[in-house]
């Protein structure tokens, strides 16, 4: 049998000059927006995108008219903390060089969208005055490192977020490509400094994603990611984690080989150094084993499967050079931000505000973007990001409480969180259209629509008070976590959606398709039915992805 051949981008990483390949040419390019086809694969791991505007295609081409090309960045902020004063860079940042809006993502970082190709230096110029990057935050090499978020939550809270910053950087490229490119840094490079043990000249066959989360709420989504850490805590104590692995929620319609999986628990580690070395050679042997010439099938989740997990962990046993200690007990109640005040056992206070799919900007419901501003001006805290795509103001003083509660009545942001539902509030949808590529339906700009039609259907049959976990994604891959849900909401075509059920609220169970492409018509009628069965024949206390599994509407 041939062999298989290596994808195209598996050489363009290994030519590219440790990542650095001809972008510095393709800006100098003035005649389109675009950048060079081999380069819009290397941008990736310096944090960026190449987009076009999806709603003015027809327009453009019936012009002759090359597409609106812009571009979308996001930073690396390992467990997704930011100051107010970076808080306010990204501000102006956003108003002067992109479409204004912040982005809060999945990931617990910021992204800006339309950027034009002019605007790229600027913009991560900017960013590097405010000591921020965007380094590693796109590309075949670990992303931004999510953390379980609301530190009031847990007492270890401080000593567990501190491993997300330790791991983004024991995992970062080692290229110096990006400070040449974009910072102007002209220093002369020892090409022996950019030998990269890690992820050598080819680095991981696809995108890696690594999570942490303390029990007993899994609000950062731990088992989506290649891998999950658990912290585990006895008497207020952190005692070390337990490591799962081959998470991955992306899949591709009609490709029976492509699938949503949850991370595997493999073992447990005592240590910060056994922590750390186990995740490192998680990674090499994915670098050596995944699957380089179909990236369909390159997340360490197929890998997994392919090797085995007893296999799979045998080989990290072996080049960790110590065994993985059984794994220890723990257990997830909820998988929900907090909202509203809540206090650590330090004395400092946290105020979660609710995000709409993680969009910061003024609109005619609210002035979030201002209020936010005006909150960081004050100096008086810091801002954390969800796995739901919500804000934390962080680290309130006693004393300063008040004046952060002054405008966050002022600018009804206080109102604005308490009188969104608990459908909406628990809701998350990708980006979609117009700038997504992927995306077959809209997502975003679709779900708060689709969930206020929800919300009566909720109220009719008396279960608005559930905490029923809704998910929207314009395709089947996965970056609203729409298979890790309750009721799931998967693009197929304009205006269709898979509906997917049985997802649970601790995101220890993926969601089945119950229904392929229906319309807005044909779901709403479909929920309506679902929400009448679930409040007649449900038991006490039974949540709604519970009951369809055990009705076996699903399997």
């Amino acid at each position: 049998m041939a062999e298989k051949k290596l994808t195209a981008i598996e050489g363009i990483k290994v030519a590219s000059d440790g990542l650095r390949g001809t972008i510095k040419e393709s800006l100098l390019d003035e005649i389109t927006g675009a950048i060079r086809e081999d380069d819009k694969a290397l941008i990736k791991f310096h944090g960026m995108y190449e987009q076009d505007d999806r709603d003015r295609r027809e327009e453009r081409a019936a012009k002759k008219l090359d597409r609106l090309y812009s571009f979308m960045i996001r930073l690396r902020l390992p467990g997704g903390l930011i100051s107010s004063e970076k808080w306010i860079a990204c501000n102006n940042i956003a108003n002067e060089n992109s479409t204004g809006v912040i982005k809060i993502t999945t990931r617990e970082t910021i992204q800006l969208h339309g950027l034009y190709k002019s605007k790229i230096k600027p913009t991560i110029q900017a960013f590097n005055t405010a000591h921020l990057d965007s380094i590693a935050t796109c590309g075949d090499v670990n992303r931004n490192v999510t953390c379980a978020s609301n530190p009031a939550l847990s007492t270890v809270h401080e000593e567990v977020f501190a491993y997300a910053d330790k791991i983004s950087n024991l995992l970062m490229p080692k290229t110096k490509a990006y400070y040449q490119i974009w910072v102007d840094n002209e220093m002369i490079v020892d090409k022996k400094e950019e030998e990269d043990p890690l992820y050598q000249k080819h680095y991981l066959p696809r995108k890696f994603k690594i999570g942490i989360a303390i029990p007993p709420n899994n609000d950062s989504d731990v088992f989506i990611n290649d891998i999950g850490l658990v912290a585990i805590v006895e008497n207020d104590k952190l005692i070390g984690f337990n490591i799962a692995i081959g998470g991955g929620l992306s899949a591709t319609h009609g490709n029976a080989e492509t699938y949503a999986r949850l991370a595997t628990v493999i073992g447990f580690t005592d240590t910060e150094e056994k922590t750390l070395r186990t995740i490192y050679e998680i990674l090499t042997v994915q670098r050596d084993f995944g699957n380089r010439t179909d990236r369909k099938l390159a997340r360490l989740k197929y890998t997994v499967d392919k090797l085995g997990v007893d296999k799979f962990k045998e080989e990290v046993e072996a080049r960790i050079g110590f065994k993985l200690a059984p794994a220890k007990p723990f257990e997830f109640t909820e998988r929900k931000d907090i909202y509203g005040w809540t206090k650590s056992n330090k004395g400092l206070w946290y105020y979660t505000v609710f995000v709409e799919n993680g969009r910061v900007l003024d609109d005619e419901k609210v002035a979030l973007k201002t209020a936010l501003l005006e909150v960081a001006k004050l100096n008086k805290s810091n801002f954390m990001f969800t796995a739901t795509q919500n804000i934390i103001i962080s680290d309130v003083a006693d004393k300063d409480k008040a004046a952060i509660e002054e405008v966050l009545r002022k600018f009804k942001i206080i109102e604005h969180t308490e009188s969104a539902s608990l459908v909406r509030k628990n809701a998350i949808a990708c980006v979609a259209l117009p700038t997504c590529p992927l995306a077959l339906a809209e997502a975003q700009r679709y779900m708060p629509e689709m969930i206020s039609k929800m919300e009566p259907l909720l109220e009719k049959h008396g279960i608005a008070d559930q905490e029923l976990i809704v998910r929207m994604t314009g395709c089947p891959n996965g970056c609203g976590r729409s298979a890790a849900s309750e009721i799931g909401f998967i693009g197929t075509h304009p205006g269709r959606y898979n509906l997917h059920i049985g997802g649970d609220n601790e995101g220890l169970r993926l969601n089945k398709k119950y229904k392929e492409s229906l319309n807005e018509t044909e779901l709403l009628t479909e929920m309506d039915s679902l929400f009448g069965l679930y409040k007649a024949e449900r038991n006490k206390g039974e949540t709604f992805g519970d009951f369809t599994i055990r009705k076996q509407l699903v399997k």
